[in-house]
């Protein structure tokens, strides 16, 4: 009997630091991995068959519907430009140009990567959603309090991280991936 509980033992051990440790390694190689820009970050063998194990778990746990890098670029950022962790109880201020491709999305989503329920009617701002300036150029406010003009609603109290995708890139967004032009992401206040 003894044996048999040190044996159990032992393999619940072995579980749960198995379990952790893939937890942490997923976790440490999220999307951010590979290419930056900036704040951002992309791995471009999401949707490839140069996918390894670790990204196609990636994949798997986030719940991306990934395409391939011909079709769409996927850059994630989970922190301000100063470096510090993205939070709902600040408002931030993204502030960039059209991005170099067909069509375009920025989204929000919390902390177990899924979209947020904010109460708003919208979860993300998309190259046809958003006003911008007649050179391109627009001012987004990521916020969990309403914002006047272009709104990216998040949730107070809570981490979050933003995804722009890029759906068919321009050639220069394959070429440089980690000098395309990504939105600035700049802390303005905080609660």
């Amino acid at each position: 009997m003894k044996k048999f509980i040190f044996w159990a033992s032992a393999a619940i051990a072995a579980l749960v630091l198995g379990a952790g440790s893939t937890a942490l390694i997923l976790k440490s190689n999220t999307l951010t991995g590979g290419v930056r820009s900036g704040s951002w970050g992309t791995n471009l063998a999401i949707g490839s068959e140069e996918a390894g194990l670790y990204t196609r778990a990636i994949v798997a746990v986030y719940g991306l519907l990934a395409l391939s890098k011909e079709e769409t670029i996927y850059y994630t950022a989970g922190t301000d430009d100063s470096g510090a962790p993205l939070s709902g109880d600040c408002t931030y201020r993204l502030e960039g140009k059209d991005l170099d491709a067909r069509w375009w999305s920025i989204t929000a989503y919390g902390p177990d990567s899924f979209l947020m329920d904010t109460g708003a009617d919208h979860y993300s701002v998309s190259q046809t959603s958003i006003a911008k300036e007649s050179d391109g150029s627009f001012t987004v406010r990521v916020s969990a309090k309403p914002q006047e003009g272009n709104w990216l609603p998040v949730k107070a109290g809570q981490s979050f991280d933003v995804m722009a995708r890029f759906y068919n890139p321009g050639p220069a967004i394959y070429e440089s991936p980690e000098t395309a032009p990504l939105p600035a992401i700049v802390k303005e206040t905080c609660e």
